[in-house]
């Protein structure tokens, strides 16, 4: 059980680190340079380029709420733990820096869309791995701070790499001078991203694991699946985890469409240009990584639940102050102080996860942790979609979030504060 399991301060900074490589992707790729790369320059139009990668995410986000539980269970029964998140990283980290290859107008545009989405995939079963290693590595007593620490360094990693490759690669008068023509700049930036991932994940991927895998032996399909099978019937006898992963779900998919339309709102409601905006989500990133770090120990003092109930109540009065914020200055304070609790309500999750999973069955269950982050990624953008519609207000569309965040609290006050031994 963790809470047996000696510190291990030399794995758990590598662990950590982990969260420092893999952030590379989602925030180059999936979100500033190619996602934006893509829909204006490769496809023939923005709009087609948008409907386009709008689809492939959505894709590759049904495939990882498909097959996380399912490789969390292979991993389970067959070992081989390091092998798994290994091979994962391997699955996001060659087709990223295969996107080099994208040339601007490509004549191909499902390639690139493929190789977006292995990696995506790749990514998100990596952390499946990665993430149910934390309570092997970390006492209970330890497990919030090296969570919010690791979700920490997971903001400042991503936000690093964006600013090396805009600054060393994309910029006019960047570090490197790379031709322009072929977009040279922007596609060397895909390289960094995977060779980014791969170098700080090194660490971790080297590592000798404490305690023993079971023989990885070969995939024992049938029987990992059954395995998986019973999981699922016995959450049903598991009340407070079964409450738990389904108020994640909501206030996950909340900070989801957050971060999705923040933009879009910024924009529309206070005219902010593609620059401020930029400004602005790279500000809410390094206040969410702040409060991620800063939250790590309060978790072990307080418990993980009870952090998550103190994110999502501050989350639901810096969120209503953006809503009502008239001015742009009240605005960026109401959304940077909203930023603060992103993180540690992030991060929290995880930790809670990690104390309440039995150990036989920590990939699983991180599996099922990974599907209730994606299972209903739709339901926040499409409420907030009709409520902007029928109301003809950007702030009343907005305010859907604000509901997501109450119902994943109400849901979550049912379940039984956890008890970390041992403070320190």
């Amino acid at each position: 059980m963790s809470g047996t399991t000696p510190a291990r301060p030399g794995l758990l900074r590598r662990w950590a680190l982990y969260d420092f490589a893999n952030s590379a992707f989602p925030t180059v790729i999936e979100t500033f340079v190619f996602a934006a790369y893509f829909t204006r320059q490769v496809a023939p139009d923005p709009v087609t380029g948008s409907a386009l990668w709008g689809t492939a995410v959505g894709l590759a986000g049904l495939v990882v709420a498909l097959l996380g539980p399912v490789a969390g269970a292979l991993a389970d029964h067959g070992g081989g733990q390091r092998r798994w998140l290994l091979a994962a990283t391997a699955l996001c980290v060659l087709p990223t820096a295969a996107l080099w290859w994208v040339q601007p107008q490509a004549s191909n545009l499902i390639i690139p869309l493929l190789l977006v989405g292995i990696a995506a995939v790749g990514m998100e079963l990596a952390s499946v791995f990665y993430n149910a290693l934390l309570p092997r590595l970390a006492p209970a007593s330890q497990i919030g701070r090296w969570s919010g620490w690791g979700w920490g360094l997971g903001y400042a990693g991503g936000l690093l790499c964006l600013l090396l490759a805009l600054f060393g690669l994309v910029r006019e008068g960047a570090w490197l001078t790379l031709p322009r023509e072929d977009a040279s700049h922007v596609r060397a930036s895909f390289v960094l991203a995977a060779a980014w991932f791969a170098l700080f994940a090194l660490p971790l991927l080297t590592a000798r694991l404490p305690g023993r895998d079971a023989p990885p032996g070969r995939l024992e399909i049938r029987a990992s699946l059954a395995e998986l099978w019973q999981t699922l019937r016995g959450l049903r006898r598991q009340g407070a985890l079964l409450r738990f992963l389904v108020a994640r779900m909501l206030y996950t998919d909340a900070l989801a469409t957050l971060f999705a339309f923040g933009g879009v709102y910024a924009a529309g409601t206070f005219a902010m240009t593609e620059a401020q905006v930029l400004a602005f989500g790279i500000g809410l990133n390094v206040t969410a990584g702040l409060g991620a770090a800063a939250f790590a120990h309060l978790d072990d003092r307080l418990g993980s639940r009870n952090t998550i109930v103190i994110a999502l109540l501050a989350l639901l009065a810096s969120g209503a102050a953006a809503l009502l914020a008239q001015s742009v200055a009240s605005f960026w304070a109401a959304g940077l102080a909203l930023g603060v609790f992103v993180g540690p309500a992030q991060a929290a999750s995880r930790s809670l996860l990690a104390r309440m999973a039995p150990p036989q069955q920590r990939n699983q269950l991180f599996g099922l942790f990974t599907l209730s982050g994606k299972a209903t990624a739709f339901l926040g953008p499409l409420l907030v979609g009709w409520a902007t519609l029928y109301s003809g207000s950007q702030r009343v569309g907005m305010a859907v979030i604000l509901g997501l965040w109450l119902a994943g609290l109400a849901l979550l006050l049912t379940v039984p504060a956890d008890r970390p031994r041992g403070h320190e």
